[in-house]
């Protein structure tokens, strides 16, 4: 590390994160890994019993080996794989240290986090899309009883739960919980539950549905949550239920505001996509570079970790192929 100034700053300890961080130690870069939560944040956040879509090789970093008990792996597993490719590659990584900003220098860049301020040649920005929910923007959101994050459906058990969505996340919460023994209803917004939901599963939530076990209301929304009970806007009209608990699975959103200030180009739509470069990864902004979902701006279900992992070796080709030896 010369004068105290790094290769490679990679923001983000997410899978997409430790690949870079990967493959910039293959090359043999001086480069540092900051993750404001825990390893994997985004993983660790997941419901305890969540299944991949995706198969185990597709989840694959660095060519590391991810063997599975089962055809789609769990979210335990994904946590054991990502733990032992940091620990085996001795990747260097500081956990529970946010980035507060990053300031462009004549030389390179100066990035202030929570802990400390770093001195980098170069910053790749690996943030993922979960840490900012899509609120409701109703009466009553901010009580404790809504939750964002959906994690263990025990908590929920003989309790009247509402599940507001209906992408694979509140289908996850509505069915577990429901078997929990809760009393679950589903707000959509939409007509039907979305077709993105895993095949294996959207059949049991419409069986659910259709037999009454699960009641759905389509086509509506929330209008006010109160302590005891929550206001639905429907095709009928506004009706009242007695509830317990609101899960908002609305969905989550990049950090793009943080993108903005460090100068990176959004485009003008409702797409909000960073300006980069599809060959290196490196954005408007000479030297700053994106991996992984962040990429794709508020379109978060363009890209996943099986076809966005090659972007870490783009991005340090690019870099080591501008160092002069």
């Amino acid at each position: 590390m010369e004068n105290g100034i790094l290769d490679i700053i990679i923001i983000g300890g997410g899978p997409i994160g430790l690949a870079c961080g990967l493959e910039a130690k293959k090359a043999g870069l001086e480069y540092l890994v900051l993750e404001k939560g825990a390893l994997v944040n985004s993983i660790y956040n997941y419901p305890v019993n969540m299944t991949f879509f995706s198969t185990s090789e597709r989840l694959e970093i660095g060519g590391i080996p991810f063997v599975s008990n089962n055809a789609k792996p769990v979210r335990s597993e994904a946590l054991e794989y990502y733990r032992r490719v940091a620990i085996s590659a001795g990747i260097n990584i500081n956990l529970f240290e946010a980035v507060l900003r990053v300031d462009k220098q004549e030389s390179g860049f100066i990035v202030s986090s929570s802990k400390s301020v770093y001195k980098a040649r170069n910053v790749v920005v690996a943030t993922g899309f979960y840490d900012i929910p899509y609120l409701l923007d109703v009466p009553g959101e901010q009580l404790d009883k809504v939750k964002h994050y959906y994690k263990d459906p025990h908590f929920y058990a003989f309790q009247k739960v509402i599940v507001v969505g209906a992408a694979n996340s509140a289908v996850d919460a509505a069915l577990e919980t429901w078997r929990k023994g809760a009393e679950v209803t589903m707000v959509v917004k939409q007509d039907k539950i979305s077709d993105r939901v895993k095949y294996w599963v959207k059949p049991d939530i419409e069986n659910r549905i259709i037999e009454g076990s699960i009641k759905a209301h389509f086509n509506s929304t929330i209008a006010e949550i109160r302590d005891q009970e929550v206001d639905i806007n429907t095709p009928e009209g506004v009706i009242t239920i007695k509830n317990d608990w609101v899960i908002a699975m609305t969905g989550y959103q990049p950090n793009l505001p943080f993108l903005a200030n460090m100068g990176i180009n959004l485009s003008d739509d409702a797409v909000r996509k960073p300006s980069y470069s599809e060959e290196t990864c490196e954005t408007n902004v000479p030297g700053i570079y994106l991996a992984g979902v962040i990429c794709g701006g508020m379109n978060t279900h363009r890209l996943f970790i099986e076809n966005s992992r090659e972007h870490a070796v783009k991005i340090v080709e690019n870099i080591a192929g501008k160092i002069v030896v």
